[in-house]
């Protein structure tokens, strides 16, 4: 998980435009110019980079609309998903019932209603796997993650749509306000082309509030559904630039539009001409591997000024956004120091940008201490709002980048700057560097 600007929680910032009334000519791009997308049933979430986990209360009590349950619980808490109907037909809409059974000193079971009859006992087994983790008071506790496929819409509309669901284990002290809830986000979209000014983009919908119905929210500003576009052909949507709230006015090439006609299923729209004008965003720099880091000067804590990546001639340098309240950051930092520590002499260094608040600097240096992050930090007390994130669009830490120094060039970025993968990827870049230096 990252966590972004948006919520200490979340992993996707919905980005907003200003509002927007009517449309005018047409700016579709097929025959009939109505755009075409097709469903995604899973792994819309790492193509979005990141999810907007919803929050399901379990109950002891069990629903009136649950008409069969499993046999042989033990423990079972009770939830229904409040994800309407993407149907475009008539009847009533699906009720996606949850189970959890959670038996003391056993494994949990989950339970997920994914045809959304209330017979539970008719369903596929629902992804449900435990693992270890450390919690704030250095004990140890079990964490679960997994999901289940439930069928939206109805028809020619169906569509198998995949939830991501985790949970935090109800007896830590620091996650007890969630002890008897399910986090869940929607791991489905809806995705093709959308054709603008004469331009082909890759597209997506997304369904950030996971309501299942790609129309958005009502009566609330923002709808939580995104048109992703593709603007700079990277092959990833930026949250600037390339990302705007489906019921709001963007601008493409000077030229605002916005979309009519959505479909519940997200399979069918137009894109006009609006009668409203937005400013156009600016497209954050393009940090893909294989292309220039952004250079910048700045001072660093010890007082010493730092040219990046033009200090490092010769090194391969990480440079690392964290902040000492990011958990997922802090869950990194063990690694990090043991892969520092193995390769600092080969040619390894790191570069801190702590994303920490206002008067955290004797907290930055504490935590760097007590955890020996022995190498430079960059910061400024701003926030979300440091000069280094803002220059670098930073919307969700962890974030980083492997640079080459002497050609200022991204070699590795995003997971295989974590966990496991770090240490291999810090050795292979070491050694392509190696073998391309001069003889």
């Amino acid at each position: 998980m990252k966590i972004n600007r948006t919520s200490i929680a979340i992993g996707v910032t919905v980005f907003a435009l200003a509002t927007s009334a009517g449309s005018a000519q047409n700016a579709g791009s097929g025959p009939d110019d109505v755009v075409h997308f097709k469903p995604m049933s899973s792994g819309a979430m790492k193509k979005m980079g990141g999810y907007r986990p919803q929050r399901l209360t379990l109950s002891a009590e069990k629903p009136a609309t649950l008409t069969k349950a499993p046999d042989g619980l033990t423990a079972p808490m009770y939830g229904v998903l409040p994800i309407g109907s993407a149907a475009e037909g008539k009847g009533a809409a699906p009720v996606y019932h949850v189970i959890l059974d959670e038996p003391e000193g056993k494994d949990a079971t989950l339970y997920v209603d994914s045809n959304g009859n209330g017979d539970l006992t008719d369903d596929g087994p629902a992804e449900w796997t435990s693992k270890p983790v450390k919690g704030q008071d250095e004990k140890e506790y079990k964490q679960y993650g997994g999901g289940a496929t439930i069928q939206l819409g109805t028809g020619e509309h169906a569509f198998p749509a995949h939830l991501g669901m985790y949970r935090f284990d109800k007896t830590d002290p620091a996650r007890a306000p969630m002890k008897d809830m399910i986090l869940y986000y929607a791991d489905y979209a809806s995705e093709g082309k959308v054709t603008l000014g004469g331009k082909s983009y890759t597209a997506m919908l997304t369904d950030d509030l996971t309501t299942g119905d790609f129309r958005g929210r009502t009566g609330d500003e923002q709808s939580g559904v995104r048109l992703m576009l593709d603007v700079n052909g990277n092959g990833k949507f930026d949250v600037r630039g390339e990302t705007f709230d489906a019921r709001k006015p963007f601008n493409i090439g000077g030229t605002t539009y916005e979309i009519a006609d959505l479909t519940a299923t997200g399979d069918s729209f137009k894109i006009v001409k609006s009668s409203q004008a937005v400013a156009e965003v600016p497209l954050p720099p393009d940090h893909s591997v294989g292309k220039p880091i952004t250079a910048f000067e700045v001072k660093m804590m010890d007082g010493k000024t730092v040219k990046f990546p033009g200090d490092y001639k010769g090194k391969i340098v990480m440079l690392d956004f964290w902040a000492t309240w990011c958990g997922p950051c802090m869950g990194e930092v063990p690694g990090l120091v043991e892969v520092y520590n193995k390769f600092h002499g080969a040619g390894f260094d790191v570069l801190g940008i702590s994303l920490d608040q206002k008067d955290s600097a004797d907290k930055v240096k504490s935590v760097t201490g007590e955890h020996g992050m022995t190498w430079p930090q960059v910061y400024d007390g701003k926030f979300w709002d440091a000069e280094i994130a803002q220059m670098y669009v930073i919307r969700g830490i962890p974030a980083a980048f492997l640079v080459d120094g002497d050609t200022g060039k991204i070699v590795a970025a995003g997971g295989s700057l974590r966990g496991d993968s770090l240490d291999e990827t810090v050795k292979k870049a070491l050694e392509q560097k190696k073998a391309a230096a001069p003889k």
